[in-house]
């Protein structure tokens, strides 16, 4: 399952269903742990940050300094993502350089 969104914003999992154009691109997954997904887009602007999505809920969080930029997260949920954040924010930034390049992403090792 990878996450889609449409030009105007709106975001869902689905399959990958390669070479179709239908107004929808693919947000790369770089991430998945206790029920949380992480996941970046590739045309976004700055600051370098990366979504997560936990049940029907999303936050963006800014990479350099772990501010939650918008949306909502139990705060469980929220910690393990600064947590996560904190371990892993030099591939995060590498990731972020990729994405502005339109290169693949690299996964990153989930929160154990």
């Amino acid at each position: 399952m990878e996450w889609w969104c449409q030009r105007g914003g709106r975001c869902s999992l689905r399959r990958a269903l390669g070479g179709i154009d239908d107004g929808e691109e693919a947000v790369p997954e770089i991430s998945r742990f206790l029920g949380i997904v992480v996941a970046m887009f590739y045309r976004e602007h700055a600051p370098p940050h990366f979504h997560a999505r936990y049940r029907d809920l999303e936050i963006r969080v800014n990479i350099k300094t772990g501010e939650v930029m918008s949306g909502r997260f139990p705060s469980r949920a929220q910690r393990l993502v600064l947590e996560w954040l904190e371990l892993h924010r030099d591939e995060l930034l590498d990731d972020w350089r990729l994405a502005q390049e339109r290169k693949p992403l690299n996964r990153i090792e989930p929160l154990e």
